[in-house]
C-alpha cells in the first residue's frame, strides 16, 4: 500500500509539472514600463527556455527576454511577475524550503522536503534559499530603522503597557568571524559572537491575584549580531511599529547589563526600567555559597530570607547587610562586585512597586526566546556559522516566530 500511495504521488506531480509549465508559459504581454533607468527602452526579443524547479517537480517555461536598446540590461519580465528573477526555485518551493531551514538543521531539512513532499534538493539549496529568504527579511526590516528614528513612523495599536525587553546569547562561529575578540574561556580564544535578542509584548491585564498576564500572541522579537549602537536603533524601530509612541505605560525588562540600560536610557526616556528579578536573586544565591559554602542548611536559610526581602521591596536593606558582612580578602573582593551590583541597579529593584502597579518584573519571555528561538537552531552540536548566514536565519526564525511570515511573503507576491 505504501509504494503504491508514493508512486501515485510521484505520478500526479509528473502531471500537476506538465500541466504547470503549459500555464506559466502563456505570456501576458510585455512589461507596463518599456523604459530603462539609463533613458533607453527595453526592446522585447526571443523567447527563451528556463528550468524551474516546483513543489510538483521541474518544469521549463518559455518567456521573452527584453533589452535595453541604449546599455545593452536585460530582463525577463515574466521573470518578475513570477518571483524566479535569478533563481531556479519557484516561491512555492523557497517558501518550503525557508520554512524547513528555519526549523531544523539543513541536512535534516533536506530529508524532511523529500519525506513529506516528495521534492528532492540538497542540503546545500536548503541553506542558500534559506539565508537568501531571511536576508531579505533582514533588509526589509532594516530599511525601516531610519524612519522610526526620525520620528516618520507610528502605529495604530495603542497598547495598555507595552513592554520591551532584550538579552544577549553567545552562537558559534567560524574562526573567522571572532576577528581577534578576546573569548571567555580559559585560553582567552574567543569561539562565538553574540547574538542581541528582543521581544517586545504588551499587558492589558492581571490574574486574581493581581499577576500580570502578557497579551496572547503579542511577542515579536528582533534579533542580530551586532553592536548595541546599532541594536538599539532595531530595537527602537519594532517598538514604534508596535505602539511605543501611542502606549500608556512602556517598561524595559533585562539584566544588569550596562548596555541594556544604556540602550534604555537612549531609545525609552520615561520607561520604566526593571531588572530582572530572577537574575537579581541570582546573585544573592552566589553570595549565599559564599557565605555558607559548606553549610547547606544554613546557606539555604539565608537566601530565602533575603530573597523575600527583595521581593518585597528590600533592596536598600540588602545592600546595607551586605556591606556589613565580614568576609576573607578574595571573598570580600567578590562581594564588592556584587554590592556594586545591587546598588547600580537598586531603582530598577523595585519590585514591591511593580507587583503593585501589576507589571511584569521577569524577563523570561526574551531569555526563553534565547533558548528556542536562537539556541535551538544556531547552537547545536558541529555548528559553526559565519556572522552573514546566522544573521540571516535569526531573522528568518524571527520573523516567524512573531507571527509575520505569512505578511512578509504575501507583500513579496504584490510586489
Amino acid at each position: 500500500m505504501e509504494a503504491l500511495e508514493f508512486k501515485t504521488r510521484e505520478v500526479m506531480h509528473g502531471l500537476g509539472a506538465r500541466i504547470l509549465a503549459g500555464v506559466l508559459s502563456v505570456e501576458e504581454g510585455q512589461s507596463a514600463d518599456p523604459a530603462c533607468s539609463c533613458g533607453g527602452r527595453y526592446v522585447t526579443g526571443k523567447r527563451e527556455r528556463k528550468r524551474l524547479r516546483t513543489v510538483l517537480g521541474e518544469v521549463r517555461v518559455m518567456r521573452r527576454v527584453q533589452r535595453c536598446s541604449d546599455c545593452g540590461w536585460w530582463r525577463v519580465p515574466l521573470d518578475q511577475e513570477l518571483d524566479v528573477v535569478k533563481t531556479g526555485f519557484s516561491p512555492g518551493l523557497r517558501r518550503m524550503m525557508a520554512k524547513t531551514g528555519a526549523e531544523v538543521c539543513f541536512d535534516r531539512a533536506q530529508q524532511l522536503l523529500f519525506e513529506h513532499s516528495g521534492v528532492r534538493v540538497t542540503d546545500k539549496e536548503v541553506e542558500r534559499v534559506s539565508e537568501a529568504v531571511g536576508a531579505d527579511i533582514l533588509r526589509r526590516a532594516e530599511e525601516r530603522i531610519a524612519p522610526a528614528l526620525s520620528g516618520e513612523t507610528s502605529s495604530e495599536a495603542q497598547p495598555s503597557t507595552l513592554y520591551i525587553a532584550t538579552d544577549g546569547t553567545g552562537v558559534p562561529v567560524l574562526k573567522r568571524e571572532t576577528g581577534g575578540r578576546r573569548g571567555k574561556s580559559a585560553d582567552g580564544i574567543a569561539r562565538t559572537r553574540e547574538v542581541k535578542l528582543g521581544a517586545v509584548f504588551t499587558q492589558t491585564t492581571v490574574d486574581e491575584q493581581g499577576r500580570a498576564v502578557r497579551d496572547p500572541a503579542s511577542t515579536s522579537y528582533v534579533g542580530k549580531i551586532e553592536e548595541a549602537a546599532s541594536f538599539g536603533g532595531r530595537l527602537f524601530a519594532e517598538a514604534v511599529r508596535r505602539g511605543l509612541n501611542e502606549a500608556k505605560r512602556v517598561a524595559v525588562l533585562g539584566d544588569g547589563a550596562p548596555w541594556i540600560w544604556n540602550l534604555a536610557e537612549l531609545h525609552f526616556p520615561g520607561a520604566i526600567q526593571i531588572v530582572d528579578f530572577y537574575h537579581a536573586a541570582e546573585h544573592l544565591n552566589t553570595i549565599a555559597h559564599l557565605l555558607y559554602p559548606k553549610g547547606e542548611v544554613l546557606r539555604k536559610a539565608w537566601f530565602r530570607r533575603m530573597r523575600k526581602k527583595l521581593l518585597r521591596g528590600g533592596v536598600v536593606r540588602i545592600i546595607a547587610e551586605l556591606k556589613d558582612l565580614k568576609l576573607g580578602t578574595k571573598k570580600k573582593e567578590a562581594l564588592a562586585k556584587m554590592v556594586v551590583y545591587f546598588e547600580k541597579n537598586r531603582e530598577r529593584m523595585r519590585y514591591d512597586r511593580y507587583r503593585q502597579q501589576g507589571l511584569f518584573i521577569g524577563s523570561g519571555v526574551v531569555e526563553a526566546g534565547c533558548k528556542s528561538l536562537i539556541g535551538k537552531r544556531l547552537k547545536q552540536s558541529g555548528m559553526h556559522w559565519t556572522v552573514k548566514g546566522a544573521n540571516s536565519i535569526i531573522s528568518l526564525r524571527c520573523c516567524l516566530e512573531s507571527g509575520g511570515f505569512e505578511d512578509y511573503w504575501e507583500s513579496r507576491r504584490a510586489a
